[in-house]
């Protein structure tokens, strides 16, 4: 028996279609290529507005902080959300509530 697994784009809660591809990084998450391509944009914007240098260690963690709060596995407050708990999964109420 085969069993398929539905991957939901963390960011938009979205079905991601199992033919489409995703890059490395976004396949962990899992995030759709469509949120992917906004945190491509968006991430330019954060190195600029806080003029991040990616030769810095800390710098690079920051910006990897953001890139998880901004496809929403992690909250701004920095606590992980756990997406296996079937309560934090409602896209219409902020996890812990």
């Amino acid at each position: 028996m085969l069993f398929f697994m539905v991957r939901t784009c963390t960011k938009c809660k979205n079905s991601i279609p199992d033919n489409e591809q995703l890059g490395i990084v976004a396949e962990k998450y899992p995030t759709c290529n469509k949120c992917w391509a906004e945190w491509k944009e968006y991430q330019i914007m954060v190195m600029n507005e806080m003029k991040l240098d990616m030769s810095m260690s800390d710098h690079r963690k920051l910006l990897k902080k953001h890139e998880k709060i901004f496809v929403g596995v992690l909250s701004a407050e920095g606590e992980i959300i756990d997406y296996s708990n079937e309560d934090n999964r409602n896209p219409e109420k902020p996890p812990g509530d």
